[in-house]
């Protein structure tokens, strides 16, 4: 009851099982599990929550993003499987930008928390967990690709901050000698509960399996019974294997954009780029690339007109997250709510060695007010200022 907040309309749930999940997550402390709802609310509108079932992922990422749900445990919790030695990090990164796989893996937990809502209503009781099962097999030198491990990163945070207690446990198969070193390059991401929750199994993961799933929920090719109706042993029309991703989807090779702006960005510093929008319901959409390494990327509305202002004391529109523009060009939008000045800030204080240059084009789309359909025009923006701090 004292948990009384003016965003529950932005919840997927407001009943007493989900509540408690965020205060259990921050030990009944109530004002950091507020603080940790109302950022999940923020991410919510961020990826578009009401509509994610409706986007399409790239096509790279539909055939070559390994995991999939398959079955339900003997408790009835769903089952995820997660094949990391199958997964072709370096290519995707070069096919997608990280924000299409921060939606597509949002996409698929709220396919899994449906899942879980559908299961609670079939057997009559709250079911709210998740099983994973992590397929370890064909992990290499190739899989600690840094940029790689960073994106694995940031997926792992999203879970952890936007799904507490939604995991039951998580069973490692067929993990080679390198899984120890691949998963210390991790682990400082997840949490103590989660990391408890871990188990590494042996030569007899079949057997421990069986323990806790029917066999005629597992696809034949982990140890199961089950197949798809076409007697695919694999299951394929649920899970994905992942494999190499060909080199016709690689960005990096066949887009030669065209940008209209290029800004340096000295080691240790960044740059502010203003933009002001006249009326709320603009759109400002943006594209880049970064020369020789990443670059930290947010978008801040300042407070304080004509003047210049730090991060900290602007609004946060979208937090600072550090993008791989050497590798694949970023690009994305925001529909601004208010008017004002908005700020795209380059960051590149957490290098301290490296200055970086980044080619971009920004642009502010009007809503045209005589459409109906909500149909847009688009000019070029050139920035306000460009502010280096």
């Amino acid at each position: 009851e004292e948990l009384n907040l003016d965003i529950l309309p932005g919840l997927p749930d407001q009943d007493d099982y989900f509540l408690l999940k965020w205060l259990r997550a921050r030990c009944f402390d109530l004002q950091k599990s507020e603080a940790m709802i109302r950022k999940h609310v923020q991410f919510r509108k961020l990826m578009d929550a009401e509509h994610v079932q409706e986007w399409q992922a790239p096509e790279v990422i539909q055939k070559y993003m390994a995991g999939g749900t398959c079955g339900f445990d003997l408790d009835g919790s769903p089952i995820w499987y997660e094949m990391i030695g199958h997964l072709d990090a370096k290519g995707l990164l070069f096919s997608a930008t990280k924000q299409d796989f921060i939606k597509r893996k949002f996409q698929d937990c709220e396919r899994t928390r449906g899942t879980c809502s559908e299961q609670t209503q079939k057997l009559g009781r709250k079911i709210e967990t998740v099983t994973i099962i992590c397929d370890a097999e064909g992990l290499g030198l190739k899989h600690l690709w840094k940029p790689g491990i960073d994106m694995y990163g940031e997926l792992i945070s999203l879970l952890e901050d936007n799904y507490p207690e939604s995991l039951k446990r998580i069973f490692i198969i067929k993990a080679p000698r390198l899984f120890p070193v691949a998963f210390n390059l991790v682990k400082h991401l997840l949490s103590e509960d989660t990391r408890k929750k871990m188990v590494v199994l042996g030569a007899n993961w079949k057997e421990i399996l069986h323990n806790h799933i029917d066999p005629s929920e597992i696809p034949v090719h982990y140890g199961g019974t089950r197949t798809d109706p076409d007697g695919d042993p694999k299951c394929q029309s649920m899970l994905c294997y992942g494999g190499d991703v060909p080199r016709k989807y690689f960005v990096c090779d066949q887009v030669k954009q065209q940008y209209e702006h290029s800004v340096a960005v000295n080691r240790g510093s960044s740059q502010q780029l203003e933009y002001e929008i006249l009326s709320p319901g603009c759109v400002l959409r943006w594209q880049f690339v970064s020369e020789g390494a990443d670059i930290g990327f947010g978008i801040y509305l300042k407070t304080k007109a004509g003047l210049r202002q730090h991060a900290g004391e602007m609004t946060e529109v979208c937090p600072t997250r550090r993008c791989n523009a050497h590798l694949v060009p970023e690009d994305g939008s925001l529909t601004c709510t208010d008017a004002g000045t908005y700020v795209l800030r380059f960051d590149n204080t957490y290098s301290y060695i490296h200055s970086k240059k980044v080619n971009y084009t920004v642009e502010i789309l009007l809503p045209d007010k005589k459409s109906e359909e909500g149909n847009k025009f688009s000019t070029l923006a050139l920035p306000k200022s460009v502010l280096p701090l």
